[in-house]
């Protein structure tokens, strides 16, 4: 019954790190249109059950795992050396609008 040598493993865990992801950081991406957001889900679940497949699950979640280097890069050195906006709380909210060219006017 709890098997995990089929490919719905890695769906689950993409999954479930898109699902925390959105919890505790998606005030992050409040104006980032709907078709966006999911697009990337889409198109990492693609890469990962495609590297499953042919590659192996070693070589995907490697690859998943390496994600993260990026994210590190943008928010640990980018963000904040580069323009001023804390990586990891978003603010201030004036420089972080101004860089994703949102409005500033919510209301």
């Amino acid at each position: 019954m709890w098997q995990t040598d089929s490919v719905w493993f890695e769906i689950a865990i993409v999954s479930a790190i898109y699902a925390v992801g959105n919890i505790l950081f998606g005030q992050f991406e409040e104006r980032t249109p709907k078709w966006r957001r999911l697009g990337k889900y889409i198109l990492t679940l693609l890469i990962v059950i495609v590297l499953s497949t042919y590659f192996g699950r070693t070589v995907a979640m490697s690859v998943l795992g390496a994600f993260i280097v990026p994210f590190l890069y943008v928010h640990g050195y980018y963000l904040p050396q580069k323009e001023g906006i804390n990586g990891w709380t978003g603010e201030p909210k004036g420089k972080y609008y101004d860089f994703w060219k949102w409005n500033k006017n919510i209301f």
